[in-house]
């Protein structure tokens, strides 16, 4: 048996962040992770763009708080910037004008660099797209591509030269409390003890929570759907801006001299090693072509990643009730890289028993509204 003073079951973005902060705290912390490698499932897959304006409120306000670490993280932690120069552009069609409205009136009540755009402004940055269709749009002038590689691996190595310890294909296949300890079994028949046992497994944290005999939360995996398109040869796109439909049915952004197209579904599942399906590609693809002037013939590869849920599509970062050491860390949807640094800070916080750190707290966030015991959840 391994003892230690925290277990963190799942590698993602969320556990590492979590861990790599309860490092910083100088607790031991030994994460499990089900695969090979960390960040197979949801983490790498991700579309990676950091935005202020995007997401749920607490989301909004977790992303802000993440931003000062993005911008300048910790010496050492990677050897170039985790966030470049991208934008977004948020289209609206006729009947959207109320949503647009919104959508410019809170960014800039928040604090978000937006400005509207006309239809033909558009087009004059994204020429592809076809301003015959909207009726305006909004620059959020500050959004960035995010490195996931940099970030997370970024926390993994932090985490380790702070002596934490990450073991790879570890199935947890139980989960018991003995004596104010809990237990935690791998595939292997090795045996975790620690008194506080941290549910970042994604996809599968109800599931982890069942072992452990603590009630579920009703988290929902939802596939997302990404296809890469190839552009015409004389077509200079690395400069474009992300584009995404306020109903987000559609979204494409420059990659490599090519597109990376969805569209922004979210059709439920099961937690399972997700894999696009043909229909899906076909309407990302019809998707595009209404939307825009490019004929694609034949699409690029494709991949499907699981974005997970709760009912209020709101993220849990909390204590179960009635399961003394037993942690919440899951649900961050679609979000989780660009909140990364501050909901693993965050949950660090909660874990020690401090309150909720100061730069979010001016942002109005609560413990009640990561709570697992919210009244949205029931």
């Amino acid at each position: 048996m391994t003892t230690t003073d925290i277990i963190i079951i799942g590698g993602g973005i969320a556990g590492m962040s979590a861990a790599y902060f309860l490092a910083q705290k100088g607790k031991k912390v030994i994460v499990l992770e089900r695969e090979d490698q960390p960040g197979y499932h949801s983490t790498g897959r991700s579309a990676a763009l950091y935005s202020e304006t995007y997401g749920p409120k607490i989301i909004r306000k977790m992303s802000t708080a993440s931003k000062a670490f993005f911008l300048t993280p910790p010496d050492g932690f990677t050897s170039h910037p985790i966030l470049t120069p991208r934008g977004v552009i948020v289209t609206a069609m006729p009947g959207e004008e109320a949503d647009l409205d919104e959508l410019l009136t809170e960014g800039r009540a928040n604090g978000a660099n937006v400005i509207a755009l006309t239809p033909e402004q558009i087009a004059e940055l994204v020429p592809i797209v076809k301003p015959e269709l909207l009726i305006g749009g909004a620059l959020e002038i500050d959004a960035m591509d995010i490195d996931v590689h940099a970030l997370h691996w970024g926390f993994i190595a932090q985490f380790k030269k702070m002596g934490g310890t990450i073991v790879t294909r570890a199935d947890v296949t139980g989960i018991e409390k003995n004596d104010n300890q809990w237990q935690v079994t791998i595939g292997n028949g090795d045996v975790f003890n620690g008194s506080i046992v941290v549910n970042a497994a994604g996809a599968w944290a109800d599931e982890i929570a069942k072992q452990a005999q603590v009630k579920p939360l009703g988290l929902t995996p939802k596939r997302r759907t990404a296809v890469m398109v190839d552009l015409p040869a004389e077509t200079k796109a690395d400069h474009w801006h992300m584009v995404s439909s306020i109903g987000e049915g559609l979204y494409f952004k420059p990659d490599a001299g090519r597109l990376l197209v969805s569209p922004a579904d979210a059709i439920p599942t099961t937690p399972q090693d997700a894999q696009p399906e043909e229909l899906d590609i076909a309407i990302t693809i019809d998707r595009l072509v209404t939307a825009t002037t490019l004929t694609v013939n034949r699409p690029g590869e494709s991949w499907a990643g699981l974005r997970s849920f709760f009912a209020d599509g709101d993220p849990v970062s909390g204590f179960a009730p009635e399961h003394a050491g037993f942690y919440w860390l899951a649900g961050q949807g679609g979000y989780g890289i660009q909140t990364a640094p501050a909901m693993g800070e965050y949950a660090a916080s909660m874990i020690c028993g401090e309150d909720v750190p100061d730069a979010m707290q001016k942002l109005g966030v609560t413990q009640a509204a990561l709570s697992p015991t919210r009244p949205s959840l029931s």
